[in-house]
């Protein structure tokens, strides 16, 4: 199986990469934690994604706040798909990292989840993964019903409590 590379921009990016490590280790699939800056270690970053799909990887998050360039920089010398997480800080909550995850220019594309959404990350990431991997893809849709069964759960505790 492929793995996945997780990359953030400083370590005070950790609790959102918490989120996305714990997801794929549920989901049993590898990956590589590392931090790298697109300012600070532009030359490791880029090392990084240009050696990434020979070192086994088969995509890549990328987690930043504020000017939040490393995804786009990480995209910029790897064609595997890269997902960037926006993450939140303390002057624009996080919208400022959004825009410049987002916002990325035509032929370098950037996949971006929510502010601080490191699960979704993992599970897009997971996603890619299970095109070519049908075990992979069996685990996704098992989530899936066991995430509709806690919801309907706790609909019924609700429905109980103010319906009855």
């Amino acid at each position: 199986m492929k793995k996945v590379g997780i990359v953030m921009g400083s370590d005070s990016d950790l609790p959102i990469i918490q989120k996305a490590a714990d997801t794929l280790k549920a989901l049993e699939i590898p990956f590589e934690v590392h931090v790298y800056s697109a300012h600070r270690t532009p030359d490791e970053a880029m090392h990084f994604a240009r050696s990434a799909k020979e070192n086994g990887f088969g995509a890549i998050i990328a987690a930043a706040g504020m000017a939040a360039h490393l995804a786009g920089a990480i995209a910029a010398n790897t064609t595997l798909p890269v997902i960037g997480i926006p993450c939140k800080s303390q002057t624009l909550d996080g919208i400022d990292a959004l825009l410049s995850t987002v916002q990325m220019p035509s032929g370098i594309p950037v996949a971006t989840v929510a502010i601080n959404g490191g699960v979704n990350a993992a599970l897009l990431c997971a996603q890619i993964l299970a095109v070519s991997d049908e075990a992979l893809a069996e685990k996704l849709d098992a989530k899936r019903k066991a995430d509709m069964q806690n919801v309907l759960k706790k609909d019924e505790a609700i429905s109980t409590q103010f319906n009855s």
